[in-house]
C-alpha cells in the first residue's frame, strides 16, 4: 500500500514524504535521530474538536452526574448554561467560565480516581453527530503520520490546550504516544498520605494553560528540545508552528502542516469564522509566508476516520 495510504497523492503527502527523506537521508540536510522531534496538537490535528472539544462534552456529562449535589448550579452561571445544554453559549463566555466548570467537574479527587473516572467515561460516550466512541473520532490519516515518523526514529509529542491528565488515559492506546510524551494544560495537585497511602489529589486552582504562546513555553520545558516537525490545525497552534519553522539558530531543517477542516459531509468544516474553538484565521495567511503546508481534509484525506474503532483499554 506504500507510505500514508489514506492520504491522496498531492502537495502535502508529498511534502511529508520529501521531509522525511530528507532528514533521513545521508546529506547536508541529514538530522540524528536524537533530534528527530515532532510535535502534535490533539484537538482537531489528532482528533474530532467539533462542535466543541471532547474534553468539553466530558465536563458536561460529569456536571451532570455531579449536579445533584449541587442545587445552587440552577441558578448560577456559568453551570446554568451549561445544565441547559447550552455548550456553545459557555464557550463564547470566554476562558474564566470554561475554567470554572474545570474545576467544578476535573478537581477534588485523586489523579488515580480521575483517571478512572475518565476511562470509564470513554468507554461507554458516543458523539453526539458522528455516533462513535470518542476514542474512535480519531483521524486515520494522521494515525498513519505518527506511525510513518515513528518508523524514521522520530520522537512523537502532544503539545494540546487539552487537559495533560485527560489525555494520558487514552493517547497510549489510541496514538501509540506514552504519557511522559504528551504536554498539556495542567491544574494544581498537592501530595497527601491517606489510610497509609500516598496520593495525589487534584485542586480547583489551574496551573498551566497550554495554548497559544504557552506551547512554545511547554516545549522548551517539558521536551527540552526544539522540534523539527509540527503538525497543528489552528490559531492556537502558531506559535508553536513559528517555534518549530522559524529563525532557527541550529540551522536544521523543519517542516509545518496545517490540517485545514473543509470537509462538512464527513466531518466538520470551519476556519476564519469559527470562534469557540478551531478558529483557523492568522494561520491561513500566514501558511504560504512561512512555508507551512495546508492539508485539505476534504481534497488531501481518502477516508477521515478509521474502520476499526480505537478504544482506551480499561484496567
Amino acid at each position: 500500500m506504500g507510505d500514508l495510504p489514506s492520504w491522496n497523492e498531492g502537495r502535502a503527502k508529498q511534502a511529508i514524504v520529501d521531509f522525511v527523506g530528507c532528514v533521513t537521508t545521508t546529506g547536508p540536510d541529514y538530522v540524528s535521530e536524537n533530534e528527530r522531534v515532532a510535535v502534535f496538537d490533539n484537538d482537531g490535528t489528532l482528533w474530532c474538536e467539533m462542535p466543541v472539544p471532547v474534553q468539553a462534552f466530558f465536563a458536561n456529562d460529569r456536571l451532570r452526574a455531579l449536579a445533584p449535589k449541587h442545587p445552587e448550579w440552577k441558578t448560577t452561571e456559568p453551570f446554568k448554561s451549561q445544565l441547559a445544554g447550552d455548550m456553545k453559549g459557555v464557550m463564547a463566555t470566554g476562558l474564566k467560565d470554561i475554567a470554572e466548570l474545570t474545576m467544578a467537574t476535573h478537581a477534588g479527587m485523586t489523579t488515580d480516581e480521575f483517571v478512572e473516572i475518565v476511562r470509564d467515561w470513554l468507554f461507554s460516550a458516543k458523539h453526539p453527530k458522528l455516533n462513535r466512541a470518542y476514542t474512535s473520532v480519531i483521524y486515520q490519516p494522521m494515525l498513519e503520520v505518527l506511525e510513518y515518523l515513528r518508523a524514521q526514529q522520530f520522537s512523537t509529542f502532544i503539545v494540546s490546550g487539552g487537559g495533560v491528565e485527560f489525555m494520558r488515559v487514552f493517547a497510549e492506546d489510541v496514538y501509540g504516544i506514552p504519557p511522559q510524551q504528551i504536554v498539556g494544560s495542567t491544574i494544581k495537585t498537592h501530595f497527601e498520605f491517606d489510610d497509609g497511602k500516598p496520593v495525589l489529589v487534584r485542586d480547583p486552582a489551574l496551573d498551566f494553560f497550554d495554548d497559544k504562546a504557552g506551547k512554545p513555553v511547554a516545549i522548551n520545558k517539558y521536551i527540552g528540545r526544539r522540534p523539527i516537525a509540527c503538525f497543528g490545525n489552528s490559531d492556537g497552534d502558531r506559535e508553536m508552528l513559528m517555534w518549530t519553522t522559524l529563525g532557527r539558530p541550529d540551522g536544521l531543517p523543519s517542516f509545518g502542516l496545517i490540517v485545514h477542516h473543509t470537509d462538512a459531509e464527513r466531518e466538520f468544516a470551519y476556519d476564519r469564522q469559527h470562534v469557540l474553538s478551531g478558529q483557523l484565521d492568522k494561520g491561513l495567511d500566514e501558511a504560504e509566508k512561512y512555508g507551512w503546508v495546508l492539508a485539505d481534509m476534504k481534497k488531501d484525506w481518502k477516508t477521515v476516520f478509521p474502520a476499526t474503532a480505537k478504544t482506551a483499554n480499561q484496567s
